[in-house]
């Protein structure tokens, strides 16, 4: 018999004093072990979260919701490859993403005409990683109208475009074997992907704008922290034991990005910078908040860097983007707000500019 069991019975010893205070007892323990044991659980799991998971299981760091996705895209294996000169062409298209320096850099074995970064510097992985600016939409949606030059573009005008802007170059020539090669790379990355589809895990993460601007100080503090291991306290980089490429590019300076590559949209590289950086960080295990990512994105691109020549992009200015930093603007908002928020007034501002300028079609055409 146990002892609940015996206090509940008869008592032919006529303890029932004893009884009613041992019963009380058992019934309060009842209510206040399972509440210790709540509040010690509570304690572990907040001990384990700070102290012992890695920073993407902090729920203080928010993945991207709308980048969660069972049916992520995955590149092919490039040991599929067939031994034959299409396998090789394309073979040799992604040893030029991955060491484009090597080739095409300052001390480039076939021509010089670049700055010395590597195009995956920028598409990581080859163009592979996912929400690492990969290359899996590019043969599915191009050729395709781009309003940055009012025109149709194809890969090769793609291509160069960044090889003008993310490597300061010069462009290469359509029938280049170089060409050839990272037009057969990026088309055969792309070739599980059916025509007109974007798949999940193309492009960057899109991050919520903050309520105020980004600020380079307080990414000044964060590059301080985060960064300069790999990229150096004056953002000069990493160069590899030849000297002919980087193994961590230049983030500002005379061998960066000038100010018409991509990633000097904000929004672009701050998207860039939560998926993937610091190093070992991926889309589904941030190391930096939304917001850390937001003011690193603004101290890199605070710092000088080259220029280009833009004055042909954008020939119709009201389809810049929000976080394009050059005028002119068709919303009355300045540089500086363009450059560095906040950009939700912005937005606002153009959907009534849009929608004025529908009742006004719409009234034209009664």
């Amino acid at each position: 018999m146990g002892l609940l069991e015996f206090y509940m019975n008869e008592d032919p010893l006529n303890r029932s004093r004893p009884k009613k205070k041992v019963l009380k007892t058992l019934f309060k323990a009842a209510w206040i072990l399972p509440l210790l044991g709540l509040g010690f659980y509570g304690l572990r799991t907040e001990l384990y979260r700070a102290q012992i998971l890695p920073p993407s299981a902090n729920p203080n760091i928010a993945i991207p919701q709308n980048n969660l996705t069972e049916a992520l895209w995955k590149a092919p294996d490039v040991n599929t490859l067939p031994m034959n000169e299409t396998g090789k062409e394309i073979r040799y298209g992604k040893e030029l993403i991955a060491h484009t320096s090597e080739y095409l850099g300052p001390k480039g074995s076939i021509r010089s005409m670049s700055n010395g970064m590597n195009c995956q510097n920028c598409h990581l992985d080859a163009g592979t990683k996912p929400f690492g600016n990969n290359y899996s939409a590019v043969a599915s949606t191009y050729p395709k109208f781009r309003a940055r030059s009012g025109t149709e573009e194809t890969i090769q005008k793609r291509v160069n475009d960044c090889i003008e802007r993310s490597l300061n170059g010069q462009p290469l020539s359509d029938e280049s074997c170089e060409m050839k090669a990272i037009v057969a790379y990026i088309k055969w990355v792309g070739s599980n992907v059916p025509k007109g589809v974007t798949p999940k895990g193309a492009g960057l993460v899109d991050l919520a704008f903050l309520s105020q601007q980004a600020d380079p100080k307080k990414g000044k503090i964060l590059y301080q922290t985060k960064c300069v291991l790999c990229h150096k306290a004056n953002g000069e980089g990493t160069m590899n034991a030849k000297g002919n490429a980087w193994t961590y590019p230049p983030l500002w300076g005379d061998q960066s990005y000038n100010h018409g590559a991509g990633l000097f949209r904000l929004s672009r590289f701050a998207g860039y910078i939560k998926a993937n950086m610091p190093f070992g960080t991926t889309f589904d295990k941030p190391q930096l908040t939304d917001e850390e990512a937001w003011h690193l994105a603004a101290f890199v691109n605070s710092m000088p860097r080259p220029t280009k020549d833009m004055a042909k992009d954008w020939p119709d200015i009201s389809k810049k983007p929000i976080d394009h930093p050059f005028g002119p603007f068709v919303d009355g908002f300045d540089e500086h707000q363009h450059k560095y928020g906040p950009f939700s007034p912005i937005k606002e501002k153009r959907e009534k500019l849009k929608k004025m300028k529908t009742i006004t079609a719409k009234k034209r055409d009664k």
